[in-house]
């Protein structure tokens, strides 16, 4: 299971990153830097369909880690393979759900001023600044949408690991390293990927700066590191790989 749930967060990183870098990088070698419309609304859509689906993967695989940590001996009749098809699906799903619900808030917009973008790529908070009307309530609601949809996982990836700490330091004479050696990998790849949505979608203020650096760090490098950071992590692999240089 924990390899199944891997290799479908590797594939959802490869395609979010997918759906920016190639236009990103071809952008630095031109010098009248353009989208289209269209163009513009499937990096919203895309974004958001995959970066929501990551979103719920990743609290799947927190669960994987809980009943594998703290319910090893029921681990394989919970963690069967309808269980993994299902929670991949979910995370789809809900994807999938988050994606429409806010693209649908703003294809619809009328854009009648300068359409100029002042970053790497199209997001909504950006996107919607252009519309040439009052969308004070838009925004709020766009924010609530993806900030809610974030925090929630992010609460429930936290209570997940405080809780596999507490089960494993409880009943493990060495607790503390085992414990921490099973989830640093899954602790990092939260953290590089919640901080800088919950950052972009909740914080008032809003900074030009770092919100472009956030937004390739979210939808760049954070896709590439997350399958560095998990093999690297993973003992099986690295005797694998050993064994290839053997």
């Amino acid at each position: 299971p924990m390899y199944f749930l891997l290799a479908n967060l590797s594939f959802i990183d490869f395609c979010l990153s997918s759906v920016t870098t190639p236009k990103m990088i071809t952008d630095f070698l031109k010098e009248k830097k353009t989208i289209s419309f269209g163009g513009c609304m499937c990096q919203v859509f895309f974004g958001h369909f995959l970066g929501g689906g990551e979103m719920v993967l990743l609290v799947s695989m927190a669960y994987d880690r809980y009943v594998a940590i703290c319910k090893p001996l029921h681990y394989s009749s919970i963690m069967n393979r309808q269980t993994c098809i299902g929670l991949v699906m979910t995370s789809w799903i809900i994807g999938f759900v988050h994606s429409i619900s806010q693209l649908s808030m703003i294809i619809n917009l009328p854009f009648c001023g300068p359409r100029e973008l002042d970053s790497f790529f199209c997001d909504i908070p950006l996107v919607i600044k252009l519309a040439c009307m009052d969308t004070y309530i838009l925004e709020m609601l766009i924010n609530a949408d993806s900030g809610v949809l974030a925090t929630i996982c992010f609460i429930l990836l936290l209570i997940s690991y405080a809780y596999i700490l507490f089960t494993v330091c409880l009943y493990s004479k060495d607790g503390t390293s085992k414990a921490l050696s099973t989830c640093t990998a899954h602790i990092t790849v939260v953290v590089l990927f919640f901080g800088p949505c919950i950052f972009i979608y909740l914080w008032p203020l809003s900074i030009t700066w770092v919100d472009k650096f956030l937004a390739v760090f979210y939808a760049v490098i954070t896709p590439l590191l997350n399958p560095a950071i998990y093999t690297l992590r993973n003992k099986e692999i690295k005797n694998a790989f050993k064994r290839l240089q053997c």
